[in-house]
């Protein structure tokens, strides 16, 4: 199912920098800048995976707690359901029901005006 967090968006789109491309001609002794920026985009990569990791990690946690709660809450359910089954079977209600051949009567009850 998609949704909005899975269409693409900004967080796609290619750069001047990421698509390696300079407004200015590449000069040979630049190639040390670009180490360093590749290797600060490489720090900066490895720091998002992890805290995507801790978040993913987080996440599988927080479900596996909601799975159990919800275990609880299903079994409490039917035992509640279970206890009322019996009360019911206990205090059968056919004793104010007419049998087949017997008609129902009216209640009566006096008005005062």
């Amino acid at each position: 199912m998609k949704d909005v967090d899975s269409l693409k968006g900004l967080h796609t789109v290619r750069t001047m920098q990421s698509s390696k491309k300079r407004s200015i001609p590449r000069v040979q002794s630049s190639s040390y800048l670009d180490l360093f920026m590749l290797q600060k985009e490489k720090e900066r990569l490895i720091k998002e995976n992890e805290r995507l990791l801790m978040k993913m990690e987080q996440t599988n946690k927080r479900l596996e707690e909601i799975d159990v709660d919800i275990n609880k809450l299903q079994e409490a359910e039917i035992t509640t359901q279970a206890k009322t089954d019996i009360r019911l079977k206990k205090h059968s209600f056919t004793q104010n029901t007419p049998k087949q051949g017997e008609k129902k009567e009216w209640k009566k009850m006096s008005l005062n005006y």
